[in-house]
C-alpha cells in the first residue's frame, strides 16, 4: 500500500506544477518535453543494472514504451485542447474517469472477480470523480465538441491498461526504472520531433523557465509512474482496485492542497464527491487490505 500512496501523492503534486504554471506564464508544451527528458533520466539513474543503448530495443517490452510515448503525446494534447475548448473541469473527468477502461479490462479479460462491495464501490468512484470536478456554471456542449472529452478519456484509459498490461506480461521487479524511463523517453523523442517540425515555421527560442517548470514536473511525474507499477507488482491487490483508490484519491488529495495552497472554493456538490470518493475507497479496499 506504501507504493500506491507514493503514486498518489506524485500524481496530486504534478496537478499543483499544472497549477503554477499558468500563474508563472509557463509554456505548457515545452515545459513537458523537458519534463520527459528530466524523467527519462531519473529513471536511468535509479535503475540499478547496466544500460545498454542498443540492448534496450531488444527488450521484449520496448515496442510497448513506444506505443505508450506516442499515447502520451497525443492524451496530453488532447487535455489541451479539451481544456481550452470546453473548460479544465470537463479535462479533468475525462482524464480521472479513464480508470474505468483498466478496470473493465481486468474483470473481462483477465477475469479478476470483484466482489458486490468493490462493484458498489467502483461505481461511486464515477459519481465522485463527476461531483468533485463539476463546477457551478455548466457548459452548453454541441454534438462535434463532445469527440475531444471522449476522446481524452479513451486515450487515458489506455495508458492505464497499457501499462497495466506490460507490467504483467513482460516486466519484472528490477527493470521498472528502465522500463518507465524508456518510456519518457520515447515521449521525449517524439516531442522533440514536434518541436523541430514546428521550427520550420516558426524560430525556436529557448526559455529558462520552462526548463525549470519541466525539471520540477519531471521529477514527480516519473515517480507517480514508477510506484504505480510498483503497486501493479503487489498481489494482495487487483488491477482494478489499484486503478479505483488511485484516481479517486488523487481526486481527493489534489483538491484538498488546491484548498490549502490555491484557496480554491468547493460547492456543495464537490464536498458531496469527496465523501462518495471516500466510501467508494473503503468498500473497493474492504476485501483487500
Amino acid at each position: 500500500m506504501l507504493d500506491l500512496a507514493l503514486s498518489i501523492l506524485f500524481s496530486s503534486l504534478i496537478f499543483v506544477i499544472f497549477k503554477l504554471f499558468s500563474v508563472y506564464k509557463i509554456e505548457t508544451f515545452y515545459a513537458i518535453i523537458v519534463n520527459y527528458i528530466v524523467a527519462c533520466t531519473v529513471g536511468l539513474f535509479f535503475y540499478e543494472g547496466e544500460v545498454s543503448i542498443v540492448e534496450i530495443p531488444k527488450k521484449s517490452w520496448f515496442y510497448g514504451t513506444f506505443a505508450l510515448g506516442i499515447l502520451f503525446i497525443l492524451v496530453f494534447n488532447l487535455m489541451a485542447a479539451t481544456s481550452q475548448r470546453l473548460g479544465v473541469s470537463v479535462a479533468s473527468v475525462a482524464t480521472k474517469m479513464s480508470f474505468v477502461i483498466p478496470v473493465l479490462i481486468g474483470i473481462f479479460i483477465y477475469k479478476e472477480e470483484l466482489g458486490l462491495f468493490n462493484a458498489l464501490g467502483i461505481i461511486l468512484a464515477l459519481a465522485a470523480v463527476y461531483f468533485a470536478s463539476v463546477k457551478e456554471n455548466s457548459i452548453t456542449l454541441r454534438n462535434a465538441t463532445l469527440l475531444l472529452p471522449f476522446l481524452t478519456f479513451m486515450g487515458s484509459g489506455m495508458i492505464d491498461a497499457s501499462l497495466a498490461y506490460i507490467q504483467k506480461a513482460f516486466i519484472n521487479n528490477s527493470e521498472v526504472p528502465l522500463f518507465s524511463a524508456t518510456v519518457f523517453g520515447s515521449a521525449a523523442a517524439i516531442g522533440i520531433l514536434i518541436v523541430l517540425f514546428k521550427s520550420f515555421k516558426k524560430p525556436l527560442k529557448i526559455n529558462f523557465n520552462n526548463i525549470v517548470a519541466g525539471v520540477c514536473l519531471g521529477i514527480p511525474n516519473y515517480f507517480s509512474i514508477y510506484f504505480l507499477l510498483r503497486a501493479l507488482q503487489n498481489d494482495a491487490l487487483q488491477s482494478a482496485s489499484i486503478f479505483t483508490i488511485n484516481n479517486v484519491a488523487i481526486v481527493m488529495f489534489s483538491t484538498f492542497l488546491g484548498i490549502l495552497l490555491f484557496k480554491e472554493k468547493l460547492n456543495s456538490k464537490n464536498w458531496g464527491g469527496i465523501l462518495l470518493a471516500i466510501i467508494s475507497i473503503i468498500l473497493v479496499a474492504r476485501n483487500n487490505g
